[in-house]
């Protein structure tokens, strides 16, 4: 498979050995799926930008001390074309993708659009990771069985997900219908972690983190952050999580738990600002940052 060239790669790498393909450790996958935005649109437009902001983040890490990219090549791959297709077809064709990848051996990132692409991820990773947790960082809990009468919409992804039978961690939560918090009362499966429950209790990530299983896939929608940090988002919620305490997170549940992959979805794009994309883009290699040093040691 092809990866792409230096100016349409994840962090601009020049270097062949470290973007290509057949040597990378890391494939990031582009899913610009935008079919159910309920508020503002754009997401389809969020991976390209967050590829494009990446281009401006240093390749040394100033927290880890290292130059992550020199010892983890990363591929990054065209974007996966829909056209007309949608909702079912359109989890079964990302399912495929992701499919292809982790038969290759890759650990798999994937940029997408709207939150609904996660389903297409987890049907894949659910083939070859046993005990398997689902944490979601995000504003809502996209627990709605189904929204606008689409089953498939964003707002229902992990109603889908909660079907599959999978453990399900929730970090940021502050908007949901009485529906979504019924059937977290309801269900063993679901683990809620409230923002306004998270500011009041220091014990939060220890407490998260023993909800986890052995593997865990992390699923970031970019309104989990607070819009002071990632401002272009399709659904904005005030009080969001802030950059450290994400951070300081995320980095024990690496080093704690066996991370098999990653998405970052629903940014979208803001004419003449760049501060949510250039944060994902951050982010990204962040975590990239964190998984190859537990995998190192």
């Amino acid at each position: 498979m092809k990866s792409l060239p230096t100016e349409s790669n994840f962090l601009g790498i020049e270097d062949k050995s470290l973007y290509s393909f057949e040597n990378a450790k890391y494939v990031i996958q582009q899913v610009p799926y935008e079919h159910t935005s309920s508020y503002l649109q754009g997401s389809a437009k969020g991976p390209a930008a967050i590829i494009e902001a990446s281009h401006f983040v240093e390749f040394y890490d100033e927290e880890l001390d290292v130059e992550t990219i020199q010892t983890n090549p990363i591929a990054t791959l065209k974007p996966i074309v829909f056209h007309d297709v949608v909702d079912a077809d359109a989890i079964n064709l990302i399912e495929q993708h992701t499919d292809f990848l982790l038969s290759n051996n890759k650990f798999v990132i994937s940029l997408g659009a709207e939150h609904t692409v996660t389903l297409g991820f987890i049907k894949a990773f659910i083939k070859k990771f046993s005990n398997l947790t689902v944490l979601q960082i995000d504003a809502h809990s996209d627990l709605r069985h189904s929204y606008h009468d689409n089953l498939y919409s964003h707002a229902s992804v992990m109603a889908r997900i909660h079907e599959l039978g999978i453990n399900l961690t929730q970090i940021g939560i502050r908007a949901q219908c009485k529906e979504e918090s019924d059937l977290i009362k309801a269900s063993d499966n679901i683990h809620t972690f409230y923002a306004h429950k998270i500011r009041t209790n220091p014990d939060w990530m220890e407490k998260a983190i023993e909800t986890l299983t052995d593997n865990v896939y992390i699923t970031i929608d970019a309104d989990g952050f607070d819009p002071s940090i990632v401002p272009s988002v399709g659904t904005a919620e005030p009080g969001g999580m802030y950059w450290e305490e994400t951070l300081s997170f995320l980095r024990k549940v690496c080093k704690q738990r066996n991370v098999v992959g990653f998405d970052v979805v629903e940014v979208a794009p803001t004419e003449g600002q760049i501060l949510s994309e250039y944060a994902m883009a951050k982010l990204v290699y962040r975590l990239i940052g964190y998984i190859s040093i537990k995998n190192t040691n």
